[in-house]
This record gives structure tokens, C-alpha cells and sequence, in this order.
């Protein structure tokens, strides 16, 4: 599992300019107030009155786990908005059970907030918070199971811990892939990584459309959830794309013990993406190796490719094949002209 790229930049307590502060919910207020409401649908969550909450698995199925934390000024930025730092946290825990092929059906929730968001600033701030997670909650059919609210010196924690479930034995996993077979991305490439340069003040020149629908997509990650059931028995490996293409596809070639091999022309390109690489060839690289793409990235032998085109066109996602997997090891990059390319960089590299 991972979380993305961690991006430097200052910490940010994230609460509105100019509040006001005051009297401070104690943990057990902040609870009842902010997030009781979004464990109401769940019987097993008794509320967040009690110490644990209760899970039944249904028969036949396997309950898959995954955690992502997120920290102030490494995967968000200082003046994100609340609410996006909410669902922010919630997708890309989401993203990591479609990778297995899971249905996400709730989560806990732990939050670390700093001493800016006591009294009132934080209230507001965890009102907004919790109104994010509200929005996923019903866009993904999932609750809030429990969790925990802490305070922190600093900086700004949130962590996720993300509950599915896969029917038993099926799970798709990083070590499935075989030599010929086909290599599919979800979605479009790159964009997360350039919407980052874009807040960041680091890429211009692009039209005021083309940079807001980058920066929503470094914002706001779409966890591809239709997408990941349908390709449980036809993928042979699958992850999703956090840390940048090239190296989150070496994890799959090595735990898989074969190699991979893309081609630049094949990569699937939003308008805005390829506005920015008209602007500088050079953004090819950072496309392949940035990260925060959170599309899935699977393999699927040649037979099963017409199936694989079929799920994905009734989850209505679009997918692109962007090279195959080969013998031996390493990832492979092709330019245009068919020649390997040197990258200077292969993906972040978690701490």
C-alpha cells in the first residue's frame, strides 16, 4: 500500500483566516458533534459509543485492509480546502481496494489535529472536514466504522483505514503477471502530478481550464471502484498508480519475477495533460515517475483482452493498453522513435 508522493512544503493547520478561537471540544465532543453522524447507517459502529466496532463478513467473501495516512504540507497542501483533504484521504484508501479487486463497504478514521484547530477555528474547520466525507460516503455507499481523535504538536494528521470485500481466493494480486502479457492504465496519466505544479506555481502557461481540472485532480483522486471488482478473475496482477507509473510498475515486475516494457505513444492523455507536454516536451518524465494518478494498472492475458475492454466499458471507465510484460526483469520505457529512454527519476520512494 501506498499513499503517494510526499510534496515539501510548509505545514498547514488548515484553519479559516481570521476565526476566531474559543472553547475546545474535548475528543469525546469533537466524536459526537463531527462524526457520529457519518456511522449512523452502520449498526456495527454502535454509534462511537463504544471501544470497538462489530463486522460481519458476508459468506463466501474475504475482507480486504488497507491504511494511508496523509500529513499537512507532504500530501496536501497548506490552503486545501477541508473537505477535499477529507475525501482526499478517503479515495486514496479506496483506490487501494479496487487494486485488489474489493468492494470498499466502510472505514475508520483517525485525525491528529494541531493547536490551530482548537475552539472555534477548528470546529469550523472539522464541520467542513466531516462535510467532505459525508459527499464520499454516499458517492461510494460506505460508513464510518470508528476511529480516533488525537492531538498533535504537529503536523496535521490523517489516517484511514479502509475495509472491502472480495469473494475468497480471488483477490488480484502484484504477482501474477506472466511474460505476453498485455499492460492496461485506467483512466489518464500525469495529471495529479501536474495539478501539484500547478498550486505550486511551478507550471504555467496553461489555460485557466486545463490548470484547474489538473489541480482538481491532484485535489480530488478517483478511485476507480467500478472498475476494480469487474477484473477479478481477468487481471493477473493489478495496483494502483500512487508513486508514478514506471515505479510502481517495477513492484509488479518484481514480485511477479518478469519484466515490463511501455510505450510513450500508448499513454492515455487528458486535454490538459497534453497541453502541458505542448508547452515542454520535458513533462513526459514527470508524467511517467510523479505520481498521485491513482489509476489502476493491471495485466491480462491476450485471450481475455476483449473482456477486459468489456468490463471496463460497463464500469465506465476508459482504459488504454500501454505496453506488455516481458522475460526477465526491469522496466523499459520506449520514446517515439522506439528507443529506450534514461529517466532521470523512477517514482518517490516512501521514507
Amino acid at each position: 500500500m501506498s499513499d503517494g508522493p510526499i510534496h515539501p512544503g510548509p505545514v498547514a493547520s488548515g484553519a479559516p483566516s481570521g476565526a476566531a478561537s474559543g472553547p475546545s471540544l474535548d475528543e469525546f465532543g469533537r466524536i459526537a458533534r463531527f462524526f457520529a453522524p457519518l456511522a449512523r447507517t452502520a449498526p456495527g459502529a454502535l454509534g462511537l459509543t463504544d471501544d470497538a466496532a462489530l463486522m460481519a463478513c458476508p459468506a463466501g467473501q474475504q475482507i480486504v485492509v488497507t491504511t494511508d495516512a496523509l500529513v499537512a504540507g507532504g500530501h496536501f497542501l497548506p490552503d486545501d480546502p477541508p473537505d477535499m483533504v477529507a475525501r482526499k484521504a478517503l479515495r486514496v484508501n479506496l483506490s487501494d481496494l479496487a487494486a485488489m479487486g474489493a468492494q470498499p463497504f466502510g472505514y475508520t478514521l483517525v485525525t491528529a489535529l494541531t493547536r490551530e484547530l482548537r475552539g472555534e477555528a477548528g470546529e469550523a474547520w472539522l464541520a467542513r472536514f466531516a462535510a467532505g466525507l459525508k459527499l464520499d460516503q454516499e458517492e461510494f455507499n460506505i460508513t464510518l466504522l470508528g476511529g480516533d481523535s488525537i492531538a498533535t504538536p504537529g503536523p496535521l494528521l490523517i489516517s484511514v483505514t479502509a475495509f472491502g470485500h472480495v469473494p475468497e481466493g480471488k483477490a488480484v494480486t502484484r504477482g501474477g503477471a506472466r511474460a505476453g502479457d498485455l499492460l492496461f492504465l485506467s483512466g489518464t496519466l500525469g495529471d495529479g502530478a501536474l495539478g501539484l505544479r500547478v498550486l505550486q506555481g511551478t507550471l504555467k502557461g496553461l489555460s485557466r481550464p486545463h490548470a484547474e481540472a489538473l489541480a482538481d485532480r491532484y485535489r480530488l483522486p478517483r478511485p476507480r471502484v467500478a472498475l476494480g471488482p469487474k477484473l477479478v478473475g481477468l487481471a493477473s496482477a493489478m495496483m494502483d498508480v500512487s508513486d508514478g507509473l514506471v515505479g510502481d510498475l517495477r513492484h509488479i515486475a518484481e514480485v511477479s519475477g518478469v519484466g515490463a516494457q511501455i510505450k510513450v505513444q500508448n499513454l492515455p492523455l487528458s486535454p490538459a495533460g497534453f497541453a502541458a507536454i505542448e508547452h515542454d516536451k520535458r513533462i513526459v518524465e514527470l508524467m511517467l515517475t510523479g505520481g498521485d494518478d491513482y489509476e489502476l494498472l493491471f495485466t491480462i492475458a491476450p485471450s481475455r483482452r476483449a473482456e477486459a475492454v468489456a468490463a471496463a466499458e460497463a464500469a465506465g471507465v476508459p482504459i488504454t493498453e500501454i505496453g506488455r510484460i516481458t522475460a526477465g526483469g526491469g522496466v523499459q520505457v520506449l520514446d517515439l522513435a522506439g528507443e529506450p529512454m534514461t529517466l532521470t527519476e523512477s517514482g518517490y520512494l516512501h521514507f
